[in-house]
């Protein structure tokens, strides 16, 4: 027979599971950005020799926005705002 304590255990489990699975999902998401973002800056950087630097703030625009984000700072830095 099936306890109380064992069926709040096997709820956790089941909601601990479905966290996961959305979290490796977003991060899945945010790393194919990454990759996409930076290849567009570094064919931004050859082609235009904007010389962006690879910083934290850099491929974090890239994790959350991906190719958008990396023509806005290549944008950016050809027009002299930032980066």
């Amino acid at each position: 027979m099936i306890q109380i304590p064992e069926l709040w255990i096997l709820l956790i489990a089941i909601i601990a599971a479905l966290v996961l699975y959305k979290l490796l999902k977003t991060v899945k998401k945010m790393i194919i950005n990454v990759v996409v973002g930076l290849v567009i800056l570094v064919v931004g950087n050859i082609a235009l020799g904007l010389g962006i630097a690879y910083s934290w703030i850099v491929i974090l625009i890239c994790a959350f926005s991906g190719a958008f984000g990396a023509i806005l700072i290549i944008l950016l830095k050809y027009l002299g705002i930032a980066f």
